[in-house]
């Protein structure tokens, strides 16, 4: 099944349930800020992005500039930011199966579904 990492909060992310509903497919919604990930299931979805986790960081967070930038960490360390302050995974985040995709834009979803 497909899953939607979402927030609510955010057009984009919005816009990407509005698409894989109006694809007819079936899928979970995931609302991440509320249902945080932890350090396995954030580096679960990192490997099936296959992209490292400074590529899932919203780098203009505010939590980011003044905390983060600049700073030298390791991928660990950034996983460990990421589930401390989800605001900063970049979104939505869509999965199926084996296959996911930041949908940015959102037409880059439809690869995958």
């Amino acid at each position: 099944m497909i899953k939607i990492y979402h927030n609510p909060r955010c057009s984009k992310s919005r816009q990407a349930v509005e698409l894989l509903e109006n694809s007819g497919k079936k899928f979970e919604t995931v609302k991440y800020l509320d249902a945080k990930f932890t350090y396995e299931s954030l580096d679960e979805v990192l490997q099936i992005l296959n992209i490292t986790p400074i590529e899932l960081v919203r780098k203009n967070e505010k939590i980011w500039k003044e905390n983060f930038k600049g700073t030298p960490l390791s991928d660990a360390e950034i996983i460990s930011i990421m589930v401390n302050h989800p605001k900063l995974i970049e979104r939505p985040i869509v999965i199926n199966k084996n296959k996911a995709i930041i949908g940015r834009p959102t037409s880059d979803i439809l690869s995958i579904i």
